[in-house]
Order: structure tokens, then C-alpha cells, then sequence
């Protein structure tokens, strides 16, 4: 009996110490973690200078193409705004009349992708010519109104497709009151087409100099390694593990890149606030509200998350590359 009872009191107590083990070693692991993260930072302090220059030329390097998404993102909301709504002019037949105008505009305004219908009247497109062109007393001198009915339509952008827009205006061409159709959706393709272009040289760019942000952090790492060979010796001598010692590299990378993605955002968001003023002035000229958007806090921490994953994946790799050549004799 007094056997059993040894036997369960050893499993409890080999239990206990089984629990305690795992939890010093997790305990000791997070605070090696800790001691890393502090420990890179205090070095980069140290060194100013060149913390500095590493850091402005990551932030460089990601605030290019947060600039140009920034320009792109801004472009589109002009297009969104002026593709509200798309128009459709109908010229009418020369010497018609405006009764038979006022038929087909209460025609067309029955069309289910028409929101909204305006008929502009020889007359009034004529004094409208006279009050902007500055020939008003050589168009008195003519004989008839040279100009004809204009009817108007405006179709939900949302609802409506280019082609459907199309075949509208083919449609359009065959009523007999009809003499031209004029609609202009080449240029919002055009537009659509540059914002894309836009988008894809972003991607590329954030790509390139992605490749240039591990190869900034990676050559930084890499001194930080031969800087500290001695160091890492006896580290190693005593029991150090490869993981061990690479873990205050891998927080210095992740230091440099949350500074640089952070740094890149005020970069940024400096240049956009910048050209706000000269932009808002030219949207008022133009009666427009129109306001420039700056990076928010989604980019910012795609930033962040950007820089700080480069950082992480450029120390690992200059690390993983330069650590197995430093072993003790």
C-alpha cells in the first residue's frame, strides 16, 4: 500500500516538475525575447548616424509606391466623381421644331437607363455661344440660327455599361428627328486604362524596391554580424544555439523596418498635405470640392506590416548566411 501510494506521489511530483520545467522554459524564452527586442533597439541608439541613414533610405523606399497608390487612389475618386453620371447628346434635324423636340425628350425620359433628360433650345444655345465666344455681333448678322435643338441625356454610370451606352446611341441614330449622336466614353476607357497602368506600375515598383529594402537591411545585418563575431564566439562556446544568437539580429531588422514603413507614411502624407493647398486652389477655380485624401491609418499599417516583414525576411537571410561561417575553434 505504502508503495502505491510512493509510486502516485513521485508521478505527481515528476508531473509538477514536468509543468514547471515547461513553464520556466517558456518563461525564459519570452524574456530572451524581450531582453532581443530592447537590446537591438539600445544598439541602434548608439549608433545614430547610421540608424538613421538605413532607416530614411527604407523609408524612401516604401514611400514611393505608397505615393504612387496615394496618386492613383486620388485619381479615382476625380473619376468616380465626374462618372456619376454619363451623357449622351442628341443632335437634332436643322429647322425642326420645338414642339416635335418636346415630344422626343418626353419620349426618352420613359427609357428605363435614362435618369435624367434636358433640352437645350437653338435659341438658347445660340445666346449662350454669342455671351462666350465674343462674336456676339457677327453672329447677329446672320440670316437664320446655324444651331439646332440639343437634347441631353444622363444615364446612371453604376447601372449602365460603356456598351450598353453604345447600342443606346446606335438605336438613338435611327429616330428620324435624330440627326447625330455625340457620346464621349472614349476618355473615361482612356482614364480607367492610365489608373490600371497606374496600379500595375505601383505593384512593380513596391516590388523592385521591396528587393531593395531586404538588400539594405540584409548588408546592415551582415556588419552587425562581423561587428559582433567575438560576441557570437563565446556565446556559442558556452551553448548558444544558432536560433539564440540570431534572435537580436532578426529584432534589429524588425526595428529598422517599422521605423523605415513608419517614417515613409509621414513622407507621404508630408507631400500629400503639401500639394493640398495648391490643389484645393485649383479645384475651387474649377467649383469643385475635390480635397486630396492622405494615407490613413489602413496604410499605415500595411506600412508597418511591409516594412516590418522585410526587415524580419532580409535579417534572417543575412543572418542564416553569415552565421554558420562564425563557429569556435
Amino acid at each position: 500500500m505504502s508503495t502505491s501510494n510512493d509510486n502516485a506521489g513521485q508521478r505527481h511530483r515528476g508531473a509538477r516538475e514536468s509543468r514547471t520545467g515547461i513553464g520556466a522554459r517558456l518563461q525564459g524564452w519570452l524574456n530572451h525575447h524581450r531582453d532581443s527586442a530592447i537590446s537591438a533597439w539600445r544598439k541602434m541608439r548608439e549608433m545614430p548616424l547610421q540608424a538613421t541613414m538605413t532607416t530614411l533610405v527604407i523609408a524612401i523606399a516604401l514611400a514611393l509606391p505608397a505615393a504612387l497608390y496615394a496618386v492613383v487612389n486620388n485619381l479615382q475618386q476625380v473619376s468616380d466623381g465626374i462618372e456619376s453620371s454619363a451623357q449622351m447628346s442628341l443632335y437634332l434635324e436643322h429647322g425642326s421644331s420645338i414642339s416635335a423636340a418636346n415630344k422626343l425628350q418626353l419620349q426618352l425620359k420613359t427609357r428605363p437607363l435614362v435618369t435624367r433628360t434636358q433640352l437645350v433650345s437653338a435659341e438658347d444655345a445660340l445666346q449662350e455661344f454669342q455671351s462666350h465666344s465674343g462674336l456676339g455681333s457677327a453672329l447677329s448678322q446672320l440670316d437664320e440660327n446655324p444651331l439646332p435643338h440639343v437634347l441631353v441625356l444622363e444615364f446612371d454610370q453604376a447601372a449602365v455599361s460603356p456598351e450598353q451606352l453604345s447600342a443606346t446611341a446606335d438605336e438613338l441614330q435611327q429616330l428620324p428627328l435624330v440627326d447625330s449622336v455625340r457620346l464621349d466614353m472614349q476618355w473615361v476607357q482612356r482614364l480607367h486604362a492610365i489608373l490600371e497602368m497606374g496600379r500595375q506600375v505601383a505593384f512593380a515598383l513596391g516590388i523592385a524596391l521591396a528587393l531593395g529594402v531586404l538588400l539594405v537591411i540584409g548588408n546592415t545585418i551582415r556588419l552587425a554580424v562581423e561587428n559582433r563575431r567575438d560576441e557570437i564566439v563565446v556565446v556559442k562556446l558556452v551553448g548558444g544555439t544558432n536560433g539564440y544568437v540570431r534572435r537580436p539580429f532578426l529584432y534589429t531588422g524588425l526595428w529598422y523596418g517599422l521605423a523605415g514603413g513608419l517614417l515613409g507614411w509621414l513622407l507621404v502624407c508630408a507631400g500629400l498635405l503639401w500639394l493640398g493647398a495648391s490643389v484645393a486652389h485649383l479645384s475651387a477655380l474649377y467649383e469643385s470640392g475635390f480635397q486630396v485624401v492622405i494615407l490613413g491609418p489602413t496604410e499605415l499599417a500595411a506600412l508597418l506590416v511591409g516594412g516590418g516583414g522585410l526587415g524580419l525576411v532580409g535579417a534572417w537571410l543575412a543572418v542564416g548566411r553569415h552565421l554558420g561561417d562564425i563557429e569556435p575553434n
